[in-house]
């Protein structure tokens, strides 16, 4: 009701990639291969880990909720995207827009997090093993997975409520999906609040898993570098590329998305940065993850 009273506007026009229409049919099907081929990545890996027994412990619980997480996150902007592709200019409802926004902030910060945990996890693994087992219980990892859904919740309500209970002039988003920038430009008189709130929320979302990802990998790699034997230095550093690399990715293209002002704000950098980090990471995730892990490797021959 809120979102449907607010505004004179009933929808909006996504623009896409109309500056390259010509590139549109294969754009099509490069996308749809990248769809296809990340939903059946990662769903291989959620059927791997819950069918081998051996593959029970939480770095294996998250990988699966992180497997997740990515078929979802895609799975909200990729047939938007692919529909855009086919028809040129994409009409959607308000209701439907800022659904689809809401859903892409609650599966991205949820995996802001769910990376997070998984640094913790790492951090106890090798830095506490006596006590990991009983530090990291299956009721913690459950408290830590619920707490990213929470705050995913939490971010994606707060924008989505705030930007289009505002009076928007315009209906025209120069993006392939409702995305947080492009609406800001359809807000009426002084953005300054909003702008700022985008950038505090970012903080909060983004930078404060990130720091905490670092801090443990700071404790991380001085606990391997005091490690006697050079075998198990190269094991706990093997076991941590994966993690450090997924992060890189996602935080590296999201962090230069929201953590800077609007007036930066360039539609095609955009487009460019969104895709990477919401089309490309799902599909290096699993990939990163399978062919740098043993175990996993040798669950998938099984």
């Amino acid at each position: 009701m809120i979102l449907g009273n607010l505004s004179g506007l009933s929808e909006f026009r996504l623009l896409g990639f109309s500056e390259i229409s010509h590139l549109h049919p294969l754009l099509f099907v490069v996308l749809l291969f990248l769809y296809i081929l990340t939903l059946m990545a990662n769903t291989v890996i959620v059927v791997i880990i819950k069918s081998d027994n051996t593959l029970c412990s939480p770095m294996y619980f998250f990988l699966t909720q992180l497997s997740c997480l990515d078929i979802c996150y895609l799975s909200v902007i990729i047939p938007t995207i692919l529909e855009n592709l086919m028809v040129g200019t994409v009409s959607l409802s308000k209701t439907r827009c800022a659904m689809q926004m809401f859903f892409f902030l609650f599966f991205g910060v949820a995996e802001c997090f769910l990376l997070a945990a998984m640094s913790l996890d790492r951090y106890f693994a090798i830095c506490h093993p006596l006590h990991y087992t009983m530090i990291m219980s299956s009721r913690v990892c459950r408290s830590l997975v619920a707490g990213s859904y929470i705050c995913g919740t939490a971010v994606g309500l707060v924008h989505s409520l705030t930007i289009f209970s505002s009076p928007l002039c315009g209906s025209a988003i120069d993006h392939f999906f409702c995305e947080i920038q492009p609406l800001l430009d359809l807000l009426c008189g002084n953005t300054l609040p909003r702008e700022t709130q985008v950038i505090v929320v970012a903080v909060f979302a983004i930078l404060s898993p990130f720091l905490l990802i670092i801090y443990s990998y700071i404790r991380i790699i001085s606990t391997i570098l005091h490690m006697a034997s050079a075998q198990s230095q190269q094991k706990a550093f093997s076991t941590c590329s994966s993690h450090l690399l997924v992060v890189a990715l996602f935080y590296g293209a999201a962090g230069s998305m929201y953590l800077r002002p609007k007036y930066s704000y360039c539609a095609a950098v955009d487009k460019f940065l969104s895709l990477s980090y919401s089309v490309v990471t799902p599909l290096l995730n699993p990939v990163i993850y399978s062919l740098r892990n043993k175990e996993v490797k040798g669950a998938l021959k099984k």
